[in-house]
This record gives structure tokens, C-alpha cells and sequence, in this order.
């Protein structure tokens, strides 16, 4: 994990540094004609913008180490609240439509696993197919006009009712704009799982202990419950943390069609106006959030496969 992290903090530092956009231009923003050369160079040399490349990593990265992230150039705030802030509104949704998708998708892979060869089988090989190959922006935007300017069912965007004190912002009121977002991420994510789990499931209907298992009269649903979960279920959770990475790719689309205040839109705006250390420090957390849903799978399979826990001993 230290090693990725090193490496992909200063590849993402290398591609800030060397994009068009101009950090400084970003920071003065609408006031650029009333800031002169010499401001340019004071605030160039406040952000320390001015040194060379590997001078300006190093100093970050010591900063890092020592637990300072940076003040984002956006914001004006510390990167480390902000990244904190934003991850929560980030967190429900991302795990609102984890498990929605989760749970749909293997639901539906075991189905047409089971009824392979007839419409129901066809039918959801057709919308995981259509799914695979949907953006989610696209997808985002067909739910907002459906459900928020068509039927007017939910608010159109953002995470809280505009025009009302935090403090009178009520759970409803959040659940209420987090739906629509929710809803997008899920309906792209099924497709995956549901797949990957019809596989599965057809080679297990395939082996000989469940064609013994037929012998013997079993069928339909105690079949399924009886040999089917595990072998199926272990594949469809690793699947599921590893497409931690997928879901935030998503969830940055999703939050910038609905204007969701989450990790995403904050990801691009920091890419866009050149706010180096809060993009950085975005880098930093996501690469961990994936690392750590990847060794949930890991341990996840280790806990659920006494398989994996006999070969270690052996």
C-alpha cells in the first residue's frame, strides 16, 4: 500500500503540474486584471508554486508524512476537513447504491441462472448487456428528467433543500436527495454482479454433486440454498469490494449531474482550477477507500472459504 500510494501521488503530482490549467490564474479567478506581476510572484511564492518540480513534492510529502495535507486553494480550509465533509455525503450514497446493486444483481444472476434458456433469462441478459454499455451521466440525466421534471417526485439536485439553515435540514430532506443519485449508481452497477453471478451459477448447476443432489429429488429453491449460496455467493462479494474503484468513477459522475456535494464534484473541481493540494489529497484518500475494499474481499473470502484457511495450514 505504501508503495502505490508513492507512486501514484507523484505520477498525479507530475500530470497537475504539467496540465494547462495555471494554479495561480485559478486561485485570483474574476480578479486577474487587478492583480499585477509582482502579486502574481508573492502569491506564486506563498503556495510555493515557484520552485521546481521535485522541490514542490518533497516539501509536500514531508508535509504529508507529519499528517498536514494542505490547505485547499478553493476553500480556503484545511483539505483534511474538507476531504471529511465531502466523504460523508459521499459515503451514503456510494454505500446506499453498493448494496442495492449488490444484492439486486445477485438476485438476478441467480434467476436466470436458474432459468437459463427461457425469456427470464433473456430478458435480464438484455438489460445487463444495455446496463454494461449506459453511461452513468447519461443515465443520471434520463432519471432527473423521468422522476424530478417529469413527475416532480423528487428535487431535481444538490444534497439539501436550497434555501434552508443547516440547522433546519432535516434526514428526510437528505434521504429525499440522495434517492435519485442512489437510484443511478444502482441501476449501472447491477449489471456486473448479476453477470459475473449467472456464470457462476450455471457452472454450479453443471457439477456433479448437484446433479447427485437432482438425483435424489431435490430442485428449485432448497437446491439453490443448499448447494448454490456459497459456491455463488463467495465470487459475487469479491466482485462486489473490488469494484470499489468502478463505483467511485460512478459516483463522480453521478454527484456532478445532480450536483451532489460529495468527493466527486469536489474532485473536479480541484482537476479544473488547479487546487493541487486538495486533488492530491483526494488521490491519497480514494487510493486508500480502494485499497481497503480490496482487502475486504481478500478477508471476506478467507472468512467465508474454510478452503483457503485449510491450504494455508497444509
Amino acid at each position: 500500500m505504501a508503495t502505490l500510494l508513492v507512486a501514484i501521488c507523484f505520477i498525479s503530482f507530475l500530470l497537475v503540474k504539467n496540465s494547462p490549467i495555471d494554479p495561480i490564474q485559478a486561485y485570483i479567478g474574476a480578479d486577474m486584471l487587478k492583480v499585477g506581476p509582482e502579486q502574481r510572484a508573492k502569491i506564486a511564492e506563498y503556495w510555493g508554486v515557484d520552485q521546481p518540480i521535485m522541490v514542490q513534492f518533497m516539501h509536500w510529502g514531508s508535509a504529508v508524512l507529519s499528517g498536514d495535507l494542505g490547505t485547499s486553494m478553493i476553500y480556503r480550509r484545511p483539505v483534511i476537513d474538507v476531504i471529511g465533509e465531502r466523504f460523508l455525503n459521499s459515503l451514503a450514497l456510494m454505500l446506499s447504491a453498493w448494496v442495492v446493486s449488490g444484492v439486486i444483481g445477485f438476485v438476478m444472476g441467480v434467476v436466470a441462472a436458474m432459468k437459463k434458456g427461457t425469456w427470464v433469462d433473456r430478458i435480464i441478459k438484455w438489460y445487463c448487456f444495455t446496463l454494461a454499455s449506459t453511461p452513468t451521466f447519461w443515465m443520471g440525466l434520463l432519471i432527473l428528467i423521468v422522476f424530478a421534471v417529469w413527475l416532480q417526485w423528487f428535487p431535481v439536485g444538490m444534497g439539501v433543500p436550497a434555501g434552508v439553515l443547516a440547522e433546519d435540514v432535516t434526514l428526510m430532506d437528505r434521504i429525499q436527495h440522495l434517492i435519485l443519485p442512489a437510484l443511478t449508481l444502482s441501476i449501472v452497477g447491477v449489471a456486473n454482479v448479476a453477470l459475473h453471478t449467472r456464470q457462476k451459477m450455471i457452472d454450479v448447476l453443471a457439477s456433479d454433486y448437484v446433479l447427485f443432489a437432482r438425483a435424489r429429488g431435490e430442485q428449485g429453491f432448497m437446491l439453490f440454498w443448499r448447494h448454490g449460496l456459497r459456491n455463488v455467493a463467495l465470487p459475487a462479494i469479491t466482485l462486489q469490494f473490488a469494484a470499489f474503484s468502478e463505483l467511485f468513477g460512478g459516483a463522480v459522475l453521478a454527484e456532478q449531474v445532480f450536483s451532489y456535494p460529495g468527493l466527486g464534484q469536489a474532485t473536479v473541481d480541484a482537476g479544473l482550477r488547479g487546487d493541487v493540494p486538495l486533488l492530491l489529497g483526494i488521490v491519497i484518500f480514494t487510493t486508500m477507500f480502494v485499497f481497503v475494499g480490496n482487502l475486504l474481499a481478500d478477508i471476506s473470502y478467507r472468512v467465508l472459504d474454510p478452503r483457503t484457511r485449510e491450504g494455508r495450514k497444509a
